[in-house]
């Protein structure tokens, strides 16, 4: 088996072991505060808030860093120390008295969360352009397929074995995973040419912001994560409006996996579509399909319709995380591939702080149904700007980079 085969499977491996094994504190995130005294269910639901959103918050500026480092020190050894740090994070959570003291650790946490994005930047740095969405779109069903388990998992373990023991499982789980990288990666470094061009960071940024293509990955990669989570606090509401039954955060876990399910489903499928006909193609053939599919879930009427719409909505949205790594991967230089790719998940969490927060202010003020519509409006939106930079002549990423650092100077 080639090496680079070998790398492959390790890491679709342990992508889908620390995927499952970081959503199973999901379910029961709020019962755990709740544990920690006699609080009132607003202090409960603000802190979940608070927790859930801490690691997002640290891991949106330290992605670019952890990719800036892997650049000049390999990726093998950032799978690591990201690993590490999550099991020791997950570990310390199952002793902390205080939700002050489970915050500090979610923040923690967010510091060394870069462990599934790192990984996707590493198979893109060894994998070549022609295949690179094929390969891509493949590895996040690891990542997908630990995300639908992970909850179930974790709901189970918590009441066979209590919240400790789940902490201790997990946080096994994840030191396994990074010994299986220790012991099994064997990375092979990317030839630096000598005469490259060293970029500062603040060229970098400026370089994305400008480049329309670029733009519009970072801006769509955001735009992802904001379809997923602005729905996600609200969806066991939504549930519990269109059935009577008892079960409703069972119904409302198996509503949401119904999306992942499309995503497993068609990653790799989109990925290769990508590779075939460009994919930048895709991408704005995705957009509209998101929007087509996310509409009619604010005017379904009964449980198995939203799950339907669901799944053709996970089907679409799916394949644009592989498209746009993949595009990032086409266009970066090769010496700051780790870092553009880390402000390209930066926008990712990005997209997972604003999620949340707007859905919650749009159903406050005019319902559920409405955070359907204004995130289809953003899925529009983002097709528009693609469409208009696609009318443009072509930008070379390479070169608009190599542009802006010299008149930077």
């Amino acid at each position: 088996m080639s090496t680079k085969k070998k790398n492959f499977i390790i890491i679709w491996i342990c992508n889908f072991l620390v995927a499952g094994t970081m959503t199973m504190i999901m379910p029961f995130l709020s019962l755990y505060i709740d544990t920690f005294g006699d609080h009132s269910a607003a202090y409960v639901q603000k802190w979940s808030g608070l927790i859930f959103g801490a690691t997002f918050v640290s891991a949106f500026f330290m992605s670019p860093i952890w990719g800036r480092i892997a650049d000049k020190h390999g990726f093998k050894p950032i799978l690591i120390i990201n690993g590490l740090g999550l099991g020791t994070s997950v570990l310390l959570m199952g002793f902390v008295q205080s939700v002050e003291a489970f915050f500090l650790l979610r923040l923690f946490m967010g510091v060394v969360t870069g462990f599934i994005p790192t990984s996707l930047a590493f198979i893109s740095s060894q994998t070549s352009r022609e295949e690179a969405g094929k390969m891509l779109g493949t590895l996040q069903m690891g990542s997908v397929s630990g995300m639908l388990f992970g909850p179930i998992f974790g709901g189970l373990l918590a009441d066979v074995f209590g919240f400790q023991y789940t902490f201790m499982i997990t946080s096994s789980t994840l030191f396994l995973s990074t010994f299986i990288i220790f012991i099994g990666i064997h990375e092979i470094r990317k030839v630096k040419n000598k005469q490259a061009i060293q970029y500062e960071r603040k060229t970098i940024i400026r370089a994305l912001f400008k480049h329309r293509l670029m733009f519009n990955v970072m801006l769509v990669t955001a735009i992802i994560q904001v379809g997923n989570f602005s729905i996600q606090p609200l969806l066991s509401l939504y549930v519990a409006e269109l059935t009577d039954a008892k079960d409703v955060a069972f119904l409302a876990g198996i509503t949401f996996s119904a999306a992942g399910l499309g995503n497993l489903l068609f990653a790799r499928k989109w990925g290769k579509i990508g590779d075939d006909i460009g994919y930048e193609k895709v991408l704005a053939v995705l957009l509209v399909l998101s929007f087509i599919f996310i509409i009619p879930q604010a005017f379904v009427t009964e449980l198995w319709q939203l799950m339907i719409c669901r799944l053709f909505y996970g089907i679409a949205i799916g394949g644009m995380i592989p498209i746009t790594t993949a595009l990032v991967r086409r266009e970066a230089p090769i010496e700051i591939q780790g870092e553009v790719m880390g402000y390209n998940t930066s926008f990712r969490f990005l997209g997972n702080i604003i999620g949340p927060m707007l859905g919650g202010i749009i159903s406050g003020y005019i319902g559920i149904s409405s955070v359907f519509f204004v995130t289809g409006a953003l899925f529009l939106i983002a097709f528009a700007f693609l469409y208009l930079a696609l009318k443009k002549p072509t930008q070379d990423f390479e070169d608009f980079i190599a542009l802006q650092h010299a008149t930077s100077k």
